[in-house]
């Protein structure tokens, strides 16, 4: 198994790299976030052990680029003990949440539980449709045919990553009213707007769309 050890302290980082290693867990690390985020590509951990105040990308930016594509086990290890910080973690797709100190028999044992309900990580940072191509990891949207590349706007990106996620299945309004815009949004009018901009910029005839389809009273739906 491949852990991915995401801190920029150095001595915890190898304490931890010391133990992983010899309980036998292959491990890469990282010491900033923006370096987090590309191990995360390049190495395909099944892992990721994360700690929350990184440098260049926080550690919740990194849990947001990293759902973006992948659905691999996020354990994050902080210092921080609010309460707040957890559940946004969390809410942004972290797994689990350890407080520092913790003991290494505490992590080991966290870590063994987020393998036995998750397993390895099989996800890849780029989908394709049409002639469009998504690279999640980096956020960079381009057509295939001439490489010329698609802007897209914090909230475009943002649905747009919540629908690719979740390829063939029907997101209701409430869901990715909740995923992009936050909890208590209750406006579907936002949701009509961005989706007719994305279909804009991405479909090949915005009137007649055959990747990002409406399904009436429901929501909407991601069709490679």
């Amino acid at each position: 198994m491949r852990i991915l050890l995401a801190d920029d302290d150095v001595q915890i980082l190898r304490a931890l790299k010391i133990t992983l290693s010899a309980y036998g867990y292959e491990v890469v690390s990282a010491s900033d976030g923006a370096a987090a985020v590309r191990r995360a590509v390049d190495c395909h951990p099944d892992l990721m052990v994360l700690d929350l105040g990184m440098p260049g990308l926080s550690g919740m930016e990194v849990i947001e680029a990293v759902r973006g594509w992948s659905t691999m086990p996020i354990l994050v290890i902080s210092g921080r003990s609010d309460s707040a910080e957890k559940v946004r973690a969390l809410d942004l797709g972290a797994d689990d949440y350890v407080t520092k100190p913790f003991s290494a028999e505490e992590l080991l044992a966290r870590i063994r539980a987020l393998k036995r309900r998750t397993g390895a990580a099989q996800d890849s940072p780029a989908v394709t449709f049409g002639d469009v191509t998504v690279d999640l990891a980096a956020r960079r949207v381009s057509r295939l045919s001439d490489g010329t590349a698609i802007r897209l706007t914090p909230t475009e990106w943002h649905l747009l990553a919540a629908l690719l996620r979740s390829p063939g299945h029907l997101l209701t309004q409430a869901q990715l009213l909740n995923d992009v815009w936050g909890p208590g949004t209750s406006d579907s009018g936002y949701l009509r707007l961005y989706m007719a901009q994305l279909r804009r910029k991405l479909e090949p005839d915005p009137s007649h769309p055959v990747h990002f389809l409406t399904e009436h009273g429901m929501g909407y739906r991601f069709q490679p």
